[in-house]
């Protein structure tokens, strides 16, 4: 045995490497291909049933008024209610078929399979499932008291989606459906001084490309892997240090430098159109893919780079980061939405 893995690990890399040359190209073409036809003929949403938790705000919010604007019917899901039935009022006017709102947390495994009961008590099926509640967390991993602190950052953004989507399973194998997660580009690009959230994405994208192997063709999977994004987290709101939620906007401006933030409603528009057509991955905005190959081909320039603009020598304050300089310099008056300029975000 000893042999034959010394043998490969001399020839087994360039033979690898080498087959790869040789059938990209190929594969290239039948993709691209494939993705011309699935552009011009997208699945027709009209009267589909559509679950989408994180409803609320960001890009939840934008994805139920994309499907509204397709003419399907919604299940929102989220903890605030009041904020549930403004985006419930304005979706009706946008062309929902139906709208039906669920006020719950998905880190709660019974409120998981309320949602999935209630959906299928009222609308007789489901479509589509949108994994999309997801909470932040920011804090360099030694200067955290207690790691149990960030537990919620589990329940919320892994356990949340794969606890609702064990619930609906049954059901979109039935209208042969689609499950559409939003993970992060930390899932494969993790920044410093957000260790948990980035351990959480990258959890949620192993978990779903393996449910993907497992179902084959009977129920679609698109995993969406988000650069920054108009939302909430964008304008400040991270799970700190001491397990609460707090809006620190010093800390926000350090994570993202100089970091262009794309609008909420173009990432939620690109992600409909990308389950229409069968897509299995997505990054928002596309040109961030680019970070997977520096990721892969340079992992040590990464981690130099995330260095010197995110760590400010050991126990220094994170806002006196580079990356928070340049951010004051100038870069997020020309690089954020006007939106993330006010700390105003819906209460909880």
């Amino acid at each position: 045995m000893d042999l034959v893995n010394g043998l490969l690990n001399w020839v087994g890399t360039p033979a690898m490497v080498a087959s790869l040359l040789l059938f990209y190209p190929p594969y290239y073409l039948f993709k691209t291909c494939y993705s011309f036809l699935s552009w011009l003929f997208p699945e027709d949403l009209a009267r589909k049933v559509v679950l989408i938790t994180g409803a609320s705000s960001g890009i939840g919010e934008q994805l139920a008024y994309q499907y509204a604007m397709k003419g399907a019917s919604l299940v929102l899901v989220a903890r605030r209610e009041w904020n549930l039935r403004q985006v419930a009022d304005q979706a009706f006017q946008l062309g929902a078929h139906d709208v039906i709102i669920l006020p719950g947390d998905v880190a709660n495994p019974d409120d998981c399979n309320r949602f999935v009961q209630a959906t299928i008590s009222h609308y007789g099926r489901l479509d589509h499932l949108v994994c999309n509640a997801g909470i932040a967390s920011v804090g360099a991993f030694e200067e955290i008291p207690d790691v149990r602190n960030y537990s919620s950052q589990l329940d919320v953004n892994f356990w949340g989606s794969v606890q609702t989507t064990f619930a609906a399973l049954p059901h979109l194998r039935q209208s042969r459906g689609r499950i559409v997660v939003t993970a992060s580009a930390t899932g494969w690009n993790p920044v410093p001084r957000m260790s948990f959230y980035n351990a959480a994405n990258a959890a949620l994208i192993n978990f779903f490309e393996t449910l993907r192997t497992e179902l084959g063709s009977e129920v679609g999977i698109t995993i969406v892997t988000p650069g920054w994004i108009e939302s909430e987290m964008s304008k400040g709101k991270f799970l700190k240090e001491h397990g609460e939620v707090e809006v620190d906007q010093e800390m926000r401006d350090a994570q993202i430098g100089l970091f262009p933030v794309e609008y909420a409603k173009n990432c939620a528009k690109a992600m409909v159109q990308a389950a229409r057509q069968g897509e299995h991955y997505l990054t928002v905005p596309a040109w961030f893919r680019a970070m997977y190959l520096w990721r892969v081909f340079a992992p040590e320039v990464v981690e130099i780079c995330y260095r010197l603009l995110y760590m400010h020598g050991h126990d220094a304050n994170q806002t006196e980061a580079l990356s928070k300089k340049m951010a004051e310099a100038g870069g997020k008056h020309l690089l954020y939405p006007t939106s993330l300029r006010s700390d105003d975000i819906k209460s909880d």
